[in-house]
């Protein structure tokens, strides 16, 4: 039975923006990624259901911290928390080093829907070696999938999200840019 009003009543994912590195303990990472360039520096943090990405520029840094989970959080360094519903875009210059973009973007699918779009997502994630971590939460749902495919520039990085919760036909996207400003 599929049901396309399904809505993520556990899952209340927010995209936090700070202005300092967040100390990896503090997070269940299941992959890294460091990029590394003349000019700056990143490092991508996977978790089940979220992220961080680390952006580092002649030592400042902006971190986007995307997740689900009621963390204990610092709150020293936090510039803004955007709740992840519906589409929202939203631009800061942390400092008059990096600049920082994103847009978020949220679905509510039926079954059918969401598996074909896990399907599809997940082939993509193959063919674009991006960072990727599948998980069960029920033996009877759906997968779930996280994906942080990073594309790198000479003065910005690229990153696009998507986190898939199949036990809700939930699928958050986000789309952010980091530059050197």
């Amino acid at each position: 039975m599929s049901s396309i009003n399904k809505s993520p009543s556990t899952q209340i994912y927010r995209m936090m923006l700070y202005q300092r590195a967040l100390h990896p303990e503090l997070l269940t990472i299941q992959d890294r990624r460091t990029i590394t360039q003349p000019d700056y520096e990143l490092e991508a943090w996977l978790m089940p259901g979220g992220h961080a990405i680390r952006f580092e520029v002649a030592g400042r840094c902006a971190v986007e911290l995307v997740t689900d989970q009621d963390l204990q959080l610092p709150e020293r360094g936090l510039l803004h928390t955007l709740p992840c519903i519906g589409e929202k875009e939203y631009e800061h210059n942390v400092d008059d080093k990096i600049r920082f973009v994103a847009a978020v973007q949220t679905e509510n699918l039926s079954d059918n829907l969401y598996s074909a779009t896990f399907n599809e997502m997940y082939d993509f994630g193959l063919e674009s070696e991006a960072m990727m971590h599948q998980w069960q939460a029920h033996e009877d749902a759906l997968p779930n999938l996280s994906i942080v495919d990073l594309q790198r520039y000479r003065k910005e990085i690229h990153a696009q999200t998507y986190h898939l919760l199949g036990s809700v036909g939930f699928i958050l996207r986000t789309q952010s840019i980091f530059e050197i400003a």
